[in-house]
């Protein structure tokens, strides 16, 4: 009989309880063995399979809905841009009812791009924003309720110029779909502003001086073309919004990404403080400005999500302030209107939005060619807001003794 030397060992000198088990250890092992091979084996050809699919990809084009994701994303950054690549893909036809149904659509889109795209003064975007506008179905619906399927579908923009195109195509496709509720356009144009800045007056905590029903009908008077609106419609539109403010749409946190994305200046400035008594001023404080649609925003950190104060550029004039011995590369912003104070808001220390209170804004550049870049950018950028002169003019309109031809 064998003996055992080492590791090594006779088998006949085990138990048959002991030999049983060796056995069925050495057939369990042959089995796993068995099962790792077969599970080698589904993996290379899971492998294989995923290979084959990769390289099936590589020879067609990149699949329509990645495509539309980035076009969607683009669009987002730059809208001009996105519809382009849309076009180039073959994801949308060059046509206006195209571009404007994957508007009205909206799925993913940022409503501030759609509406500045909308806005925009070329020929195609002007045909794209009367398809858009005709896609929508305001038959048998009261202005207002007209307005709130309209405003919900974009967000309207900031320029004077594109408010009054969009507001120009809504009340004809109103008007077209409702025929005899106004004498003309120009009266359905007039009302709809009405409208809206009573939304403002009613629901913006701000506003103290709360209109009547009576005040609201009578701002309205003479716009039907000379003659006035019945009593009974202006007063249902009144309780209609008192009730219910417009609805705002939101863009999933975006709004001030997208406005701050591709800003026309920013920046680090040194800012004066509001006046004291006696005309002693606060402390200089480093603010960090960003200049896009006709505002100048300023934050306390480029990290800040929301600006310590917004400034519209709207009457307002800019202009250098020679020398500044406290504080050289200055320059400032000051009322070109009848008033003093400049219309603007900020954040106080309790959290809350505060009107301004600065007759003059005094900033300080880093150096002479970067105030100059400042001056010369808020310049171009200062808007003497003729959307009121723009308003005025359709009111004039709407309150003619004639219809005015189109």
């Amino acid at each position: 009989m064998e003996q055992v030397q080492g590791n090594h060992f006779n088998v006949n000198d085990l138990t048959a309880e002991e030999q049983q088990l060796l056995k069925n250890i050495q057939e369990k092992k042959q089995q796993l063995l068995l099962e790792i091979q077969d599970l080698k084996r589904e993996i290379q050809d899971v492998t294989n399979e995923l290979e084959g699919m990769d390289v099936g990809d590589e020879s067609k084009p990149n699949p329509k809905a990645k495509q539309i994701t980035i076009g969607r994303k683009k669009f987002n950054m730059d809208p001009k841009k996105g519809i382009e690549y849309l076009i180039q893909h073959d994801l949308l036809q060059n046509t206006p009812l195209d571009v404007a149904r994957f508007l009205f659509q909206g799925e993913g889109l940022n409503k501030t791009a759609i509406g500045d795209f909308l806005g925009e003064r070329n020929d195609f975007n002007i045909d794209v924003l009367k398809a858009f506008v005709n896609l929508h179905e305001f038959s048998d619906m009261i202005l207002v309720q007209a307005l709130r399927q309209f405003l919900w579908s974009f967000r309207l923009p900031g320029e004077a110029q594109k408010i009054d195109r969009m507001m120009e195509c809504f009340a004809e496709r109103y008007c077209t779909l409702n025929p005899g509720v106004f004498v003309n356009t120009d009266t359905c144009y007039v009302l709809s502003f009405a409208i809206i800045m009573l939304n403002t007056s009613l629901h913006n905590p701000s506003v103290k001086d709360k209109p009547t029903v009576e005040r609201f009908i009578q701002m309205n008077r003479g716009i039907n073309d000379g003659g006035n609106l019945p009593e009974e419609l202006l007063a249902n539109l009144y309780d209609n919004i008192k009730k219910e403010p417009f609805k705002i749409p939101e863009d999933d946190g975006n709004d001030l990404m997208h406005t701050f994305f591709n800003p026309v200046k920013e920046g680090w400035l040194m800012k004066q403080g509001c006046p004291l008594i006696r005309g002693r001023y606060k402390n200089w404080k480093r603010r960090w400005f960003i200049l896009n649609d006709n505002c100048l925003y300023y934050f306390q950190f480029t990290t800040d999500k929301e600006p310590k104060g917004i400034i519209p550029l709207e009457n307002i004039q800019v202009r250098e302030v020679p020398n500044e011995k406290a504080r050289p590369h200055c320059f400032e912003l000051f009322s070109s209107g009848s008033s003093e104070i400049i219309k603007a808001c900020k954040v106080d220390s309790d959290g809350k939005v505060v009107e301004g209170r600065h007759s003059v804004y005094r900033m300080a550049a880093s150096s002479v060619e970067e105030k100059e870049e400042w001056i010369n950018c808020v310049r171009a950028s200062i808007n003497d807001n003729p959307f009121y002169d723009m308003l005025a003019a359709r009111r004039k309109n709407a309150t003619g003794s004639s219809v005015r031809p189109r």
